[in-house]
């Protein structure tokens, strides 16, 4: 860019806040994006990437601070990078989620998107402690093993023994387990030589206590003498699973999971209901923040005893147990074999017989359905990250179920997902829940109706 160097100093007025929760400010008309600058601030900034259209930028000096501006609790926030917006007030956060909405979808635009109705995000009282899972690497340096996570764009390993944001049991079963680790010398990964232990995932249900852990390993290890040692010290863990991820690629889990210790499952409970999680099924982060949230789907779907309620990426069936009383059917898929296991045990064991479960994906098994007579009055889809599949998105166009809600944990891809949707449906409204306090992300539930 002509006249913009690296290294170069810039003065700046922050504008807005990113999606990533960074900085904007323009300079001479470009875009400028600088982490951990807030709207309304001027700062002095170090250009650090050069492109076309915008510019990257590292916050050297706040001239004027924003008065929503406070001191992060956490003393390695700024290298873990796991939560992006600790250093600006909780409630301006709460007005930041808001704005995620907007921005996706002012940038996607589906159909009458500037009257869609969006609710403010819905708070915790305590942002604090709030996963109940935790999912770190383990690497080897420095003589000693250490588990934490990847510091943002890179492989280096930020140790972490006290992250606010996770359940204080967890913290404390990994701190406990990287101390055997050392103890049992456990082989530990290494992206170029070793082949070892690469992570440790630690699931704790909030209702019960029981508490659940995989070591994700790319070779066998024998870890007998230190699980003995652990399920001694942490009475609390009912479940050691060990999955097997051979693969040179990002991928946390491979496809070969196996129980070494304890029972299948762990017991967790949402809204009025009970059901058991098996290590790899899927379940949300935040379990207090789960409640709102199935609240507000309950909202938004408005079921009649007659509905046929298809749920999609069902998980453990979580979603659509909340309405399993009060309507005619509920079915569901998903394409992990455990967790389509997991929702025939849990609704078999709530005493429901107008469930029924099937290992697929959504595109191909509601076609099927349809083909087979059956007919869905509602859908509620709770997709991964990068939204609706395609296919899927057809498939639900091509259908037209009467009544439709949307549960998404990226804005972006809820955005994008719009612009089909729109076309057939009228969005009564966007309702964001805060399952993630302190980082720039938030879950949302859209009440769709067809036109």
């Amino acid at each position: 860019m002509q006249g913009i160097r690296n290294k170069q100093e810039i003065k700046l007025k922050i504008k807005r806040m990113g999606i990533n929760g960074e900085g904007i400010g323009f300079y001479k008309k470009t875009l400028v994006f600088i982490p951990g600058a807030l709207k309304g601030e001027e700062v002095l900034c170090q250009v650090t990437s050069v492109n076309k259209r915008f510019l990257y930028a590292r916050l050297v000096t706040i001239l004027k601070a924003s008065k929503d501006r406070v001191q992060p609790q956490c003393p390695i926030y700024e290298d873990c990078g796991g939560c992006q917006i600790m250093h600006l007030a909780y409630p301006k956060q709460l007005d930041f989620k808001d704005d995620l909405i907007r921005q996706s979808l002012k940038k996607f635009q589906p159909q009458g998107f500037e009257n869609f109705p969006i609710k403010h995000t819905i708070g915790m009282v305590e942002p604090w402690r709030y996963r109940a899972k935790l999912q770190f690497q383990t690497r080897s340096f420095g003589g000693k093993v250490h588990a934490g996570l990847f510091a943002e764009g890179s492989h280096h390993l930020i140790s972490i023994e006290n992250c606010l944001v996770q359940d204080s049991t967890t913290q404390t079963i990994i701190n406990g387990i990287v101390s055997l680790l050392e103890g049992h010398k456990i082989p530990i990964y290494n992206e170029r030589r070793i082949a070892g232990l690469r992570t440790v995932m630690i699931r704790k249900g909030q209702s019960s206590g029981q508490v659940q852990v995989i070591f994700v390993t790319s070779k066998e290890l024998h870890l007998a003498p230190l699980v003995k040692e652990l399920v001694t010290n942490f009475e609390e863990i009912k479940t050691v699973a060990v999955n097997y991820n051979r693969s040179k690629t990002s991928s946390l889990y491979g496809e070969q999971t196996e129980i070494i210790w304890g029972k299948d499952t762990i017991d967790e409970d949402v809204l009025d209901y009970s059901f058991a999680l098996s290590p790899r099924a899927f379940y949300q982060l935040n379990p207090q923040q789960t409640e709102t949230l199935y609240s507000e789907v309950v909202k938004a779907l408005e079921v009649s005893e007659e509905d046929q309620i298809i749920d999609a990426y069902c998980g453990v069936g979580t979603i659509g147990f909340a309405f399993a009383k009060h309507v005619k059917g509920i079915r569901g898929m998903d394409i992990i074999p455990e967790a389509i296991a997991d929702a025939k045990k849990n609704a078999k064991a709530m005493g429901f017989t107008n469930t029924y479960y099937e290992t697929g994906k959504a595109e191909d098994l509601i076609p099927k359905w349809y083909q087979e007579g059956y007919r869905a009055d509602a859908i509620i889809v709770d997709p991964p990250r990068t939204g609706l599949d395609e296919k899927l998105l057809e498939t639900i166009i091509k259908f037209q179920p009467a009544k439709m809600v949307y549960v998404s944990c990226n804005t972006s891809t809820l955005a994008r997902d719009l612009v089909t949707l729109a076309k057939v449906y009228q969005i009564e409204y966007i309702q964001s829940v805060d399952m993630f306090p302190h980082t720039a992300r938030t879950e949302a539930v859209v009440k769709l109706r067809k036109k």
